[in-house]
């Protein structure tokens, strides 16, 4: 969730169901009472029930959280940032709604991936996004050149995240590892107020002056 005003990015559709949900489901509940707060003072936010739901929780908790739907009450997912459900541990309690039938409803709302893709000018028509690259070398090493390869065989545009803290060491390593004329897109921040989104090869990126510590950002390989 970013700091911009509710009002510009989520519908006032949304706004007005966010408003009559009891019961959530969060990645962080101090951004998702922050959050409530921002979509409308007068909700009373003790009153509201929260299951906190991010990457530590067990899959066999999950089942548990959705008790309120069980009595045929709404409930609400809610991610810490970027969309809910993509790439995101609340995809978990989306698929035990669906393996008991109940009824779910996306809301329509900022997606950071499919914005950094806009705006990255690259192929829109065929993309791959891998989450999270490998951490450990032989395997980050084998999944780079795994998306050279989609790049200049399939010309598929590959979008990809990091830990906020290891983005710059990451923009680094894309830099030193992978050819010169090879573009890349960082989006970083996107939708909120240091919101920034920029296409260079990395030759450029080689010798540019940047700082995406601690920014949420979006980064899209293609040539």
């Amino acid at each position: 969730m970013s700091d911009a005003p509710v009002q510009d990015v989520m519908p006032a559709f949304n706004l007005a169901i966010v408003k009559e949900i009891r019961h959530f489901i969060v990645e962080d509940l101090r951004t998702a009472r922050r959050f409530l707060k921002r979509v409308d003072r007068s909700i009373d936010i003790d009153s509201l029930s929260f299951a906190l739901l991010n990457e530590h929780t067990s899959p066999a908790d999950v089942p548990a959280m959705l008790a309120p739907m069980e009595r045929g009450e709404d409930m609400g997912v809610m991610s810490d940032a970027g969309c809910p459900a993509v790439a995101d541990p609340g995809a978990l309690a989306v698929a035990e709604a669906q393996r008991r039938g109940y009824r779910v409803r996306p809301l329509v709302g900022p997606s950071s991936i499919l914005l950094a893709l806009m705006g990255s000018g690259f192929n829109g028509q065929s993309f791959t996004f891998r989450g999270y690259l490998p951490v450990e070398a032989p395997a980050r090493t084998a999944a780079l050149k795994e998306m050279t390869r989609e790049i200049t065989r399939y010309r598929r545009t590959q979008i990809f995240i990091e830990t906020p803290y290891r983005n710059n060491r990451l923009l680094a390593e894309l830099a030193s590892a992978l050819p010169g004329e090879m573009l890349l897109c960082v989006a970083s921040d996107i939708t909120g107020e240091r919101e920034s989104i920029i296409t260079r090869p990395l030759r450029q990126w080689r010798t540019a002056t940047y700082d995406y510590g601690r920014i949420p950002a979006i980064f899209l390989l293609y040539q």
